[in-house]
């Protein structure tokens, strides 16, 4: 064995990919380089100062620093307005705010991108057991059209739209655990103008989560009324230690906000709970943190596409997020596919995940993740439920040189 711990004969394939992804790898870095300038150009525009890495205390009213983290956020994204707080736990839990804020009993709202995530499903009280507070167990309803071999069903959806009864369009731009591909910025453009033919007031809504910062535009650039993600995936970049942001109008951010904190009351309040510094500092590397996990997965993709498995996306396809998913074919495969990505890690590498039941999901699922906060899928981890085919969805990696290893010792438990 090397220093990387597995055999010569995974280590030379290592060598022989690197080789062949180095072009692509190239892409990577001038989109990195695109999104850093705009994140540095929002930082000098919006004029921050070292007072706003400040955090006030008790109600945090109209909190300078918190204030200053929105409007910059605001400014990347090209948005009317944002709402970053620590007080929004997950993507998930940033994505219900948003829909309960903007729909009310009556309402209709209308997936174009098929059944999304397991979490968000118990949230809109679809499938199995649905919750008890759920958005229909208050009365709104819901209708979703599905891709047709990962694109947009237009004809339906301009259809459906065409009789302006429905009050919000939800598009997920990451696949989720399904087998579909996830979608680019420039294909939720095509659909926003065939929406906005018949259209008009309709609010588009696009889960962004695993999406920032893989392109060089954003959906609201594009034409979404408002975006929804996570701090625990790219734009915290393994930094920031809690949160989630909404972005775009700013009408809409302020329905938002009301639902969070209360009627009246909205972005005026929500103390930042010392997390200033890490949400800035977590925006600030965003760009490369996800520039090498793109990295970690088109070598991932390469890497076990030449040992025989099924992968999506190919290493040279154009990419639309950070995960990367594998088709293991066993139950066994992908338990130990996730328990050598956790051998990969920095934290807890001596503990071997085995599936189990979690909230929000219907199968058993298994959670590899040795990360510095818990959750944080930017960081490089790997999930997936115990169902057919067995796919393993794997994402992040702080640096790509970490990334890799942790592929390596992942293939090598494989090997076993």
């Amino acid at each position: 064995m090397n220093n990387y711990g597995v055999s010569e004969n995974i280590l030379n394939l290592s060598k022989e990919v690197e080789g062949l992804v180095k072009d692509k790898f190239k892409e990577v870095d001038e989109i990195c380089e695109a999104n850093s300038l705009k994140v540095i150009n929002a930082f000098q525009e919006c004029n921050l100062a070292e007072a706003h890495l400040n955090s006030a205390t008790g109600y945090g009213i109209d909190e300078p620093g918190r204030n200053k983290i929105e409007e910059i956020y605001a400014k990347i994204f090209k948005a009317e307005d944002a709402l970053v707080r620590a007080q929004l736990i997950s993507g998930t839990h940033a994505l219900a705010i948003t829909l309960s804020g903007l729909l009310h009993p009556g309402d209709t709202m209308l997936s174009i991108t098929g059944a999304p995530y397991d979490t968000l499903q118990t949230v809109i009280g679809i499938g199995e057991n649905p919750s008890k507070s759920s958005l229909k167990s208050y009365g709104v309803n819901y209708e979703e059209i599905d891709l047709t071999d990962s694109e947009f069903n237009v004809d339906k959806i301009v259809e459906r739209l065409s009789k302006k009864d429905i009050k919000l369009v939800e598009i997920q731009r990451s696949r989720g655990y399904s087998t579909r591909k996830s979608l680019t910025v420039e294909k939720i453009e095509n659909i926003i103008q065939e929406i906005r033919k018949v259209n008009t007031e309709v609010i588009i809504m696009v889960d962004n989560c695993y999406g920032e910062f893989v392109e060089n535009r954003e959906p609201i650039e594009v034409g979404a009324d408002i975006a929804v993600g996570s701090l625990m995936k790219n734009l915290g970049a393994g930094i920031a230690t809690s949160g989630a942001y909404i972005v775009g109008r700013k009408d809409l951010i302020e329905q938002c906000a009301e639902r969070l904190t209360a009627p009246g009351i909205g972005k005026e309040i929500g103390p930042s709970l010392n997390q200033n510094p890490q949400f800035l500092k977590g925006i600030f590397f965003a760009p490369s943190v996800v520039a090498s996990s793109i990295k970690t997965a088109i070598f991932a993709s390469s890497i076990l596409e030449k040992l025989g498995f099924n992968v999506e996306p190919k290493w040279n396809e154009k990419r639309a997020d950070i995960v990367q998913t594998i088709s293991l074919g066993s139950e066994e495969k992908l338990i130990k596919f996730c328990q050598g990505i956790q051998k990969g890690s920095p934290i807890d590498s001596n503990v071997a995940p085995v599936p189990g039941d979690m909230g929000g999901y219907e199968d058993k699922v298994i959670m590899a993740a040795g990360t510095f906060t818990q959750g944080s899928t930017i960081e490089l981890s790997c999930d997936g439920p115990i169902r057919q085919p067995f796919i393993a969805y794997m994402q992040g990696g702080l640096t790509y040189e970490y990334g890799k290893f942790g592929i390596l010792k992942a293939i090598q438990e494989m090997e076993k």
